[in-house]
């Protein structure tokens, strides 16, 4: 039962990211965002076609890297797997067992 709750929390987390939502399993912090928004406003006061551009190119910047963010998490499920498959005598066997 453990196995597969472990597996749905990843699951989810995999999701989460893929949807762009933050760091895994980890939402984005409000100082991180505010500190983000006040670094923007810097900016379009200083160099305001900059900052518009930035706020244009930055869906266009996330759609050409979420393939890179999916095949990631694919690659992390198969170390995963290939891990489990590789320690899965020493787990029948029982070791790291504590009494």
């Amino acid at each position: 039962m453990l196995k597969s709750w472990k597996t749905a929390r990843r699951l989810a987390a995999a999701a989460y990211l893929a949807a762009g939502f933050g760091r895994g399993h980890e939402p984005l912090r409000a100082e991180e965002c505010v500190t983000k928004f006040l670094l923007w406003c810097i900016l379009l006061v200083l160099c305001w076609p900059l900052a518009l551009l930035a706020l244009v190119l930055y869906p266009l910047v996330w759609l050409l890297l979420l393939p890179f963010r999916l095949v990631g998490i694919a690659v992390g499920g198969v170390l995963e797997l290939l891990w489990a498959v590789i320690t899965l005598p020493a787990r029948l066997l029982g070791a790291g067992r504590h009494a």
